[in-house]
């Protein structure tokens, strides 16, 4: 089940709020919760469910050893056992089959059979929310959970256990005992939500199917038995079928995780829970260092605070520092799937952040136009490496970026088919942007100061969510594309 479902927004939302404001205290709030979460979880896949429920008991078990244990050594032995069992969890299901093909790569025969094991849903997300939680009880930086029920709702939450973001404990930790939602979080809950839907609906599955048109979908990428005959569809596009695709593949990826991560948040003020911000418009950076304190802002302030820190940080020197980002950027691009692409992807980015960290930030910063040219080309670049997982298609697509596969640059039918959605790709771009957050407030100002401008601001306010509900569910009625791109993560 996803968020844009049509039986997720009109059965299982609405029957789920209906059950949790019906109840009176938190403790019964919190079991309609988990009851729900569970069902959302197990709604694809219900065998797995039970490798979240262990992985959260087993955590819940360490963390109060972890509590209980006399010296900082039995601690830090819990702490390995929790990191152990999470890990090892996340590597069996996730790069067990990775590991065995890049083995038999290496020695060029085919001696350890690659097995195919099914990826959990979400285990990336929740894998790392119960490591957050043992290692800040392992620092003391929050208390250990008694009770395990709260603990397994806590990693199970439905509104953003599946992608994001990657909630920590320390965040939710009152909320999960104390909460309440007034009139005003319920309301920019339920605006919030219907935003990222409509912006998941209409502009990202937009994007989606542009792209697949011009590239390839990620069903054919991933199918090694279709590689011949992608690799001919892909030397026949034409060079501009090939920017055009990765252009409107550059805004789908974008308003596809930041919709969902806008319908977690909205899911979550509704609630009472107040998630922290995933994204913040990182199009719009001028660096590809501010890019990532924009983007998937959750990871990377995971990252830099579990891996990054612990291993010194740059407080041991340039070399040590290097190599500190190095390991970061690489785990970073295998996080997002096991596969050399990905890695490829986190070390492109790790060295574009060498090279500003030691020699460009200066320049970017002062000249800040250039900047942000320089920034949308080195990403534009970046998502060509994520998305084909094969390396003989990645370089199929540079070749054929610069017409090397005796491809045409130009072709009237690519032409004509692109410019029929320039206006569409006008309007997702600017949804890249923070143009209509500064209108609201704008229109808040004058609000206060003019009556028409008051009134105008609460029709919109009142219309405006029910209008783009509407409008998603009339484009999700038939329409056969609608996956969550970091579902697979």
């Amino acid at each position: 089940m996803v968020f844009s479902s049509l039986i997720f927004c009109f059965a299982f939302l609405p029957i789920n709020l209906i059950c949790y404001f019906a109840c009176k205290d938190i403790k019964t709030k919190n079991i309609v919760l988990l009851i729900f979460s569970l069902v959302f979880y197990a709604w694809g896949e219900p065998v797995y469910i039970a490798i979240l429920v262990l992985m959260s008991l087993f955590c819940w078990l360490f963390s109060r050893l972890i509590d209980t244990a006399k010296s900082r050594q039995e601690q830090k032995m819990w702490l390995a056992a929790a990191v152990a069992v999470c890990l090892g969890s996340i590597g069996y299901f996730k790069y067990i089959g990775f590991a065995a093909d890049t083995f038999n790569s290496i020695i060029g025969t085919d001696l350890i059979p690659v097995p195919q094991v099914t990826l959990p849903i979400g285990i990336s997300f929740y894998t790392f929310q119960l490591l957050t939680y043992v290692i800040d009880v392992y620092r003391k930086a929050v208390p250990s959970q008694k009770s395990f029920w709260k603990v397994l709702l806590y990693a199970s939450l439905f509104h953003q256990c599946i992608a994001g973001p990657i909630v920590r404990y320390g965040d939710v930790e009152n909320e999960l005992t104390m909460r309440r939602a007034d009139l005003t979080d319920i309301s920019n809950g339920f605006t919030r939500f219907a935003c990222g839907l409509a912006k998941k609906a209409v502009l990202a599955n937009g994007c989606g199917a542009v792209a697949d048109t011009l590239l390839l979908t990620d069903a054919a990428i991933g199918n090694a038995a279709e590689i011949t005959a992608n690799l001919e569809i892909l030397s026949g596009r034409s060079a501009l079928a090939l920017w055009v695709g990765m252009a409107f593949y550059m805004l789908q990826i974008y308003l596809d995780f930041s919709a969902y991560s806008d319908m977690a948040i909205g899911m979550g003020l509704i609630c009472g829970f107040h998630y922290k911000e995933n994204f913040d418009y990182p199009y719009i950076s001028a660096s590809v260092t501010e890019f990532w304190r924009r983007w998937h802002m959750s990871l990377g302030t995971f990252f830099r605070d579990y891996v990054y820190i612990p291993l010194g940080g740059n407080r041991k020197g340039k070399a040590r520092q290097i190599f500190n980002l190095f390991v970061v950027w690489g785990l970073t691009g295998l996080w997002h799937g096991a596969s050399w692409n990905f890695v490829l992807w986190g070390l492109y980015f790790f060295v574009l952040l060498v090279i500003e960290k030691f020699f460009l930030g200066n320049v970017l910063k002062k000249h800040k136009l250039i900047g942000r040219v320089y920034l949308l080309g080195t990403v534009y670049l970046g998502w060509i490496f994520f998305k084909f997982t094969d390396f003989s298609l990645l370089g199929t697509v540079f070749r054929g970026m610069l017409g090397l596969n005796g491809n045409r640059l130009f072709t009237y039918e690519a032409f004509r088919f692109s410019a029929g959605y320039i206006f569409f790709f006008i309007i997702c771009a600017v949804a890249c942007t923070p143009i209509a957050k500064y209108a609201k407030k704008i229109l808040m100002k004058l609000a206060t100061k003019n009556v028409a401008a008051n009134i105008t601001y609460r029709v919109c306010d009142v219309a405006l969510p029910v209008i783009l509900i509407i409008i998603a569910a009339v484009t999700l009625v038939g329409d056969s594309y609608n996956p969550f791109l970091y579902f697979q993560f």
